[in-house]
C-alpha cells in the first residue's frame, strides 16, 4: 500500500549556487518513491560536455521525458550569463510537467525556480498556480536573486524555507521527508 504524505506541507530549499540543491531534492525524491509516494513535476539538471557545465535541461519526473532548455550554443533572445534560454521549453514541457504533477502526484518538485526560469509568464503562472494548489510541494530557489517571483514565493507564509549547507545537506533530505511524510524513519 503506498503511504500517504501529510496535509500539504510546502518546503523552499535555498543555498549558494553548487550547495547541494539539487542533490538534496534528487535524495528527498527517492526516500520519498522508496515509500510509494507520486512524485511529480519538474527537475533541472546540468549538461556536462568535456567536463564542464555547458547547460541545462528539464526534465519532467513523471514521464522523464525531457528538454535542453539553457545551453551556451543556443541562440535566444533571452539569456542568463553565457547560456541562451529556450523559453519554449519552459512553456511547454515545464508548464505542463508541473499541470501533470497537480493532477497525479501526492508530492510536486520544482527545480530550481531562479534567474532562468523566470523570464515566461506563462512558466511563472504555473509556478504560482501550483503554489496555490492544495498539494506538498518541495522546490530549490536561488538564495540570492531579487527576481519579483521569488520575493512573492519567500513571503508566503505557508513556505517553510530551509537552507542547504555542507554540514546539513546529507540529513536535510532525510529530515524534509519526515516533515512531508508526518513519520521519523
Amino acid at each position: 500500500m503506498a503511504r500517504r504524505v501529510t496535509g500539504p506541507i510546502k518546503i523552499g530549499i535555498t543555498g549558494m549556487p553548487g550547495s547541494g540543491k539539487t542533490q538534496t531534492l534528487l535524495r528527498i525524491i527517492q526516500l520519498l518513491e522508496q515509500e510509494g509516494v507520486r512524485v511529480g513535476g519538474m527537475v533541472t539538471e546540468p549538461i556536462i560536455e568535456k567536463h564542464r557545465r555547458s547547460g541545462f535541461q528539464i526534465t519532467n519526473w513523471m514521464t522523464k521525458e525531457h528538454e535542453v532548455f539553457a545551453h551556451e550554443g543556443l541562440k535566444s533572445r533571452v539569456h542568463s550569463g553565457k547560456f541562451g534560454i529556450n523559453v519554449e521549453a519552459l512553456e511547454g514541457l515545464g508548464a505542463r510537467s508541473l499541470a501533470e504533477a497537480r493532477a497525479a502526484a501526492d508530492v510536486i518538485v520544482i527545480d530550481e525556480v531562479g534567474k532562468m526560469e523566470v523570464e515566461s509568464e506563462a512558466f511563472t503562472k504555473s509556478v504560482v498556480d501550483t503554489l496555490d494548489g492544495n498539494k506538498s510541494i518541495v522546490m530549490t530557489l536561488h538564495k540570492k536573486s531579487r527576481n519579483p517571483l521569488l520575493q512573492d514565493i519567500r513571503r508566503r507564509d505557508e513556505l517553510r524555507l530551509l537552507e542547504v549547507t555542507p554540514v546539513n545537506k546529507n540529513l536535510l533530505a532525510f529530515k524534509i521527508v519526515r516533515l512531508l511524510t508526518g513519520r521519523s524513519h
